[in-house]
């Protein structure tokens, strides 16, 4: 059975930094796409980064250079270290495997590319 359970996530002052984590069970994260997607209430999640099976990694422009996507293997883990946080990156944040064996670019990720997905993990920045 495969899960995902995120945690990390939390309440800081813009300029700060957080790190969340996603364990994954019941696979191999290395054999799957993984991203790490985000979604504010009344909008559609957004694609934050993501990762190939073989280790590449893709970011969305708006976090390019502050954030950083990593995958340890032997923990079966991915994990998304945010830095330089903004107010404007409040939301809820989730890990999910990606559905299609195509590595699919940051910006035309959408909810249906995924077949898995965690519970997601609350970050909130205040000004």
């Amino acid at each position: 059975q495969v899960q995902l359970v995120e945690s990390g996530g939390g309440s800081v002052q813009a300029g700060g930094s957080l790190r969340l984590s996603c364990v994954a069970s019941g696979y191999t994260i290395s054999s799957h796409h993984m991203a790490w997607l985000r979604q504010v209430s009344g909008k559609e999640r957004e694609g934050v980064a993501g990762i190939s099976a073989d280790g590449r990694t893709r970011y969305a422009d708006f976090v390019e250079g502050r954030f950083t996507i990593s995958r340890d293997n032997a923990k079966n883990t991915l994990d998304l270290q945010m830095n330089s946080l903004k107010p404007e990156d409040t939301a809820m944040y989730y890990c999910a495997r990606q559905r299609v064996s195509r590595w699919l670019s940051i910006a035309s990720l959408s909810s249906a590319d995924f077949s898995y997905w965690g519970q997601g993990t609350q970050v909130t920045v205040s000004s």
